[in-house]
């Protein structure tokens, strides 16, 4: 094709962002053989249905990919950080999940985790500026 174009689209809508992501994930499948993907989201919400929180991810290749965890600041320090790391781990364990990893960074929660048995497999200094970016992983064990 001659008529291609690279187009800058800082506010890409959710189709194009979907659409991409899953040419992602499919050339995944495709190249590892590994189709046993699961959404895995929890979400802390009000009696009324209000939104104060939640953890995002994935399992794929029998690991969660936790890629948000976060609560509403009038609700920290209550234990739902706990409480939606547990019930997140819980629905992955139930897709055959056998770790998982995270990112956090220097100024985000990485003492909250390691409280919750996660330790740290990398880290890359200076990201952002005066920070310290941090992955990782804890494994999973039924019962």
């Amino acid at each position: 094709m001659t008529d291609i174009t690279i187009a800058y689209e800082p506010f890409a809508d959710a189709d194009t962002r979907r659409f991409i992501t899953e040419g992602v994930d499919m050339f995944n499948v495709a190249a590892t053989g590994l189709g046993d993907y699961a959404p895995v989201n929890v979400v802390l919400r009000s009696a009324h249905g209000d939104i104060h929180g939640g953890a995002l991810g994935f399992v794929w290749g029998r690991w969660l990919q936790v890629t948000a965890l976060w609560v509403s600041s009038s609700l920290r320090g209550q234990g739902h950080g706990r409480g939606l790391v547990a019930a997140i781990e819980a629905h992955a364990l139930r897709h055959g999940a056998v770790g998982v990893a995270l990112e956090t960074y220097s100024f985000q929660a990485r003492d909250f985790y390691e409280k919750q048995g996660y330790g740290v497999c990398g880290q890359i200094e200076d990201y952002p500026p005066g920070h310290i970016k941090y992955f990782l992983k804890k494994p999973l064990a039924a019962g």
